[in-house]
């Protein structure tokens, strides 16, 4: 048994609404006097109100390749991620002392040493943490993070572990690219961190408890979702095709899963799900013939904040418990996808 004891998100400390981002994507992105209409309306489409950035948005039209961008994110990203775990340890009752195993994810930036590894330092860990920095797993790393440090705590119930991620997706923004794939993701993506205390089950913590978990690897999927990665950084690679998969396999690993624990989706009492965009979450809805309101707190985060790539399912996480909190002793569901193509889903006790 693993007790979630602690969530904790931050967000990067620039602040803009929807419009004056597309205004910058148009600067940066565009060639002078492009017809914007395209732009505009994919902006508009994707539903998010507002969006937190690591640097004004009049810096972003100054990086000349990719090390530059790079410097930045791990800038931004160490205090941002120091921030965010002390906030999660606080809400567990624990200190930094008590943090055996500290689990890092990003698919925004690169570092060595690791983001992780930066923070034990700065924060006061103990110099025999164990460490595992993981890159490539996208918007499905906050479920699949879960999932893990529940592995490790399965075998050492007396641990404590945490999982941050660290997403600085703006900085991911291809300038001089028309294409509608960064068009798509310069109007849905965001910057954040969040941060997850889970305690093995020989350590005394209140929170929900991790009950299973189930990863799904699609085959021959591997070029709808992802990045080409060159001398300006990270290109996004963003099929349209991505619903449709949606559509296609996650209503039998859900069915699956829940029936492996005797479970059907009538008894799951809170849907966290991960904020891909719009029609990636009517798909969800669809697929799973969802009640109406069951992804409301997925949509107030998207509209908010936008995808924060891995980091967003650990905000829905936090706020689902601070705001609609299921009653206790119920199942609850966390899903995500990601690059692979794949899923993960974590199945919970509130």
């Amino acid at each position: 048994m693993t007790r979630i004891a602690g969530v904790h998100g931050a967000l990067a400390p620039h602040r803009y609404s929807q419009h004056d981002v597309t205004d910058m994507v148009a600067r940066t992105c565009l060639p002078d006097g492009a017809d914007r209409r395209l732009l505009d309306r994919l902006h508009r489409g994707a539903r998010v109100d507002t969006r937190h950035t690591a640097l004004p948005l009049e810096r972003y039209g100054d990086f000349k390749d990719f090390g530059a961008v790079n410097d930045a994110f791990i800038e931004a990203a160490v205090p941002l991620g120091a921030e965010t775990v002390s906030g999660a340890l606080d809400t567990a009752g624990l200190s930094p002392r008590d943090v055996d195993l500290l689990m890092f994810t990003s698919v925004t930036g690169i570092a060595a040493p690791s983001v992780d590894a930066r923070l034990v330092g700065r924060l006061g860990l103990r110099p025999d943490v164990k460490r595992v920095p993981m890159f490539g797993l996208g918007c499905v790393a906050g479920a699949a993070g879960i999932a893990r440090i529940h592995d490790y705590l399965l075998g050492r119930p007396d641990d404590v572990a945490v999982l941050l991620s660290v997403e600085l997706c703006s900085l991911t923004f291809q300038r001089d690219d028309v294409s509608p794939a960064n068009l798509v993701a310069t109007a849905l993506f965001g910057d954040g961190a969040a941060a997850v205390v889970a305690c093995g089950a020989r350590r005394r913590a209140e929170g929900p408890v991790v009950i299973d978990t189930r990863s799904h690897l699609y085959p021959d999927t591997e070029e709808a979702m992802g990045w080409d990665i060159g001398g300006s950084g990270f290109r996004i690679v963003l099929d349209a095709s991505v619903p449709d998969l949606v559509r296609k396999n996650l209503a039998a690993n859900v069915d699956g899963f829940l029936a492996d624990h005797g479970l059907t989706r009538e008894d799951i009492t809170a849907w966290v799900c991960h904020p891909g965009g719009p029609k990636v979450l009517e798909a969800v809805e669809e697929v799973l013939d969802l009640p109406d309101g069951a992804l409301d707190v997925t949509w107030r985060s998207l509209a908010a904040v936008g995808n924060l790539s891995s980091s967003s399912i650990l905000h829905v996480l936090r706020d689902t418990l601070a705001e609609r909190r299921p009653p206790a002793g119920t199942p609850g569901l966390l899903l995500a996808m990601g690059p692979g193509f794949c899923s993960e889903l974590v199945l919970v006790r509130w």
